[in-house]
C-alpha cells in the first residue's frame, strides 16, 4: 500500500516538473524557438485553438519565426492572436506566411522574464509540496488502516527524499533557463 502511495506521488511530482519545463519553453530567450508561440490561443472556427493546431511554425534564421497557416483564411486571426499574446512580438504577413522577427531583448525585459521564471518555479515548488502533504495524509490513513508504523515511517522518509529531489530538479531548470535568458 505504501509503495502505491509513493509511486503515485512520484508520478504527480514528475508531471509538475514536466509542466514547468513546458511553461519555460514559452518564455522568450535571445533566439527564436517555435515553442515560444505554439501555445498562443487563436480564435478560429468558432473556438479557441492553439497556434500549433492551425499552422506550421519554423525558424528559418536564429532570430526569426515563420508561421504558415494550414488554412490561409486564418492568417488575420493568427496575426492578431500573436500581437495580443503579450510576448512583445510584431508579426508581418507576407503572402501565405507570417514572419516574426524577434527584437533584441533589453536588460529590463530580460529581468522581467527571469522574474516570471522564478514565479513559475515557485508555483512548481508549491505543487510539489502539496503532493508531499497529500502523500503524508495518505500514509497516516494507511497507518490507521493497519499498515505497520515502521513501514509508514520509512515511506514518509521516501516521500521527503522525493520532495527534495524534485525541488532540486526545479531549481536546476530555473538556473538553466535564467542563464539562457541572460545570455546576450
Amino acid at each position: 500500500m505504501t509503495d502505491e502511495i509513493l509511486f503515485e506521488t512520484e508520478e504527480k511530482m514528475l508531471k509538475t516538473e514536466e509542466h514547468l519545463v513546458q511553461q519555460f519553453a514559452g518564455v522568450r530567450t535571445g533566439k527564436a524557438s517555435p515553442s515560444l508561440i505554439e501555445n498562443v490561443q487563436v480564435e478560429a472556427y468558432g473556438s479557441h485553438m492553439r497556434l500549433k493546431e492551425l499552422a506550421t511554425i519554423s525558424t528559418p534564421e536564429a532570430r526569426m519565426l515563420m508561421v504558415q497557416p494550414f488554412d490561409v483564411g486564418n492568417t488575420k486571426a493568427i496575426e492578431k492572436a500573436i500581437q495580443n499574446s503579450n510576448l512583445g512580438l510584431n508579426p508581418a504577413t507576407q503572402g501565405k506566411f507570417i514572419r516574426i522577427v524577434l527584437p533584441d531583448l533589453s536588460a529590463e525585459r530580460r529581468a522581467e522574464f527571469v522574474k516570471l521564471c522564478k514565479k513559475m518555479t515557485e508555483d512548481g515548488r508549491v505543487a510539489v509540496r502539496n503532493e508531499r502533504r497529500q502523500a503524508m495524509e495518505a500514509l497516516k490513513k494507511a497507518k490507521n488502516d493497519g499498515v505497520s508504523e515502521d513501514e509508514v515511517e520509512t515511506a514518509e522518509g521516501e516521500v521527503q527524499k522525493l520532495t527534495d529531489r524534485f525541488i532540486a530538479k526545479l531549481e536546476q531548470h530555473l538556473a538553466h533557463k535564467e542563464k539562457e535568458i541572460l545570455t546576450v
